[in-house]
């Protein structure tokens, strides 16, 4: 039997599709959840200095799409049809270009936070809410193959993030706003039995 270790922040974030995936499928996993300054001790020893990780039997694999790919095709939340797992790539791809365009604002303080957010709420963050919306529109009610996929999960987990007021500077309302049917796909993935029933093993 492979052993299978993940290694990430004690969050959500890239980590939770893979881990997500991994419990539909019904495999067993160790969850290392790391915190910050843990992480800053092991960063120098990692490939491309960066969390996610995962070791598929001692071996390191990152990525966090490619990892979402490989445990999504085992749990069955992962197109077979090639133009299908295009879109479904499509998605978690533009996921990826957003949070790099948003990851430098982690940092910043004071009047420099509150500007570059700004920027980024009427640059990048709007260009991409709009460009999922309109991926989510050809789509229907999934990003790809008409169900869940691990695509609606890296985004419905982006959008209750940008939705949250956790982001200083970025308007709760901005996906409302901008392409409110993405609020009713997180409502749709969060209801999945899939969703939840893996939450509800991680309640005390």
């Amino acid at each position: 039997m492979t052993d299978y270790k993940l290694t990430y922040f004690d969050a959500g974030g890239r980590a939770e599709p893979v881990r997500i995936a991994f419990h539909a499928a019904g495999i067993d996993f160790e969850d290392v959840r790391v915190g910050f300054p843990d992480f800053m001790a092991m960063r120098d020893n990692l490939r491309f200095t960066c969390l996610p990780t995962l070791e598929i039997g001692g071996l390191v694999v990152t990525q966090s799409n490619a990892m979402a790919r490989y445990v999504g095709k085992m749990a069955g939340l992962y197109p077979e049809d090639d133009l299908q797992a295009l879109y479904c790539d499509e998605a978690m791809g533009a996921i990826e270009d957003l949070l790099h365009s948003l990851t430098p604002t982690f940092g910043l303080e004071g009047d420099e936070l509150k500007a570059a957010r700004e920027k980024l709420v009427a640059g990048w963050l709007t260009t991409y809410v709009k460009g999922l919306g309109e991926l989510l529109e050809r789509g229907g009610d999934y990003f790809a193959d008409n169900r869940l996929t691990v695509a609606d999960l890296k985004v419905a987990g982006l959008i209750q993030w940008l939705n949250s007021g956790h982001l200083d500077h970025v308007p709760t309302d901005l996906v409302e706003r901008l392409a409110p049917a993405l609020n009713a796909h997180v409502e749709r993935v969060f209801s999945d039995p899939i969703v939840k029933a893996y939450y509800a093993a991680q309640s005390p």
